[in-house]
């Protein structure tokens, strides 16, 4: 079973940037596919960037150019770096861990990005 706590969230201007960290526990962090959500006011949560066990990564369009996604497994540590920041970013950002057809969720961090 994993734990999972985000942060790195907060409010930027348009064009900023921001880290988001999200520290994994309680079990083997290696062997989890890893992902990056977000849920925006009044609209569904949506998958942002993947990298599973073996550093495959995939990103939604939107993103692409903008947002990197990484891991450190000697720190259980999935990263999501966002660079040029754009109002339709704001959402609650949440990482998932998934292993054997069991998603495990953190509770997300809020990140607004207004002038």
């Amino acid at each position: 079973q994993a734990h999972l706590v985000e942060s790195g969230g907060g409010s930027v201007q348009p064009g900023g940037s921001l880290r988001l960290p999200c520290l994994a526990s309680g079990s083997i962090f290696s062997i989890y596919d890893m992902g990056w959500h977000r849920q925006a006011p009044g609209k569904q949560r949506e998958l942002v960037a993947t990298i599973n066990k073996y550093d495959s990564i995939n990103y939604i369009e939107s993103v692409k150019g903008r947002f990197t996604i990484s891991r450190d497994n000697a720190k259980n540590t999935v990263y999501l770096q966002m660079n040029s920041l754009k109002p339709e970013d704001t959402a609650v950002y949440s990482c998932s861990a998934y292993y054997r057809a069991t998603t495990f969720w953190g509770r997300g961090t809020q990140v607004t990005v207004s002038s």
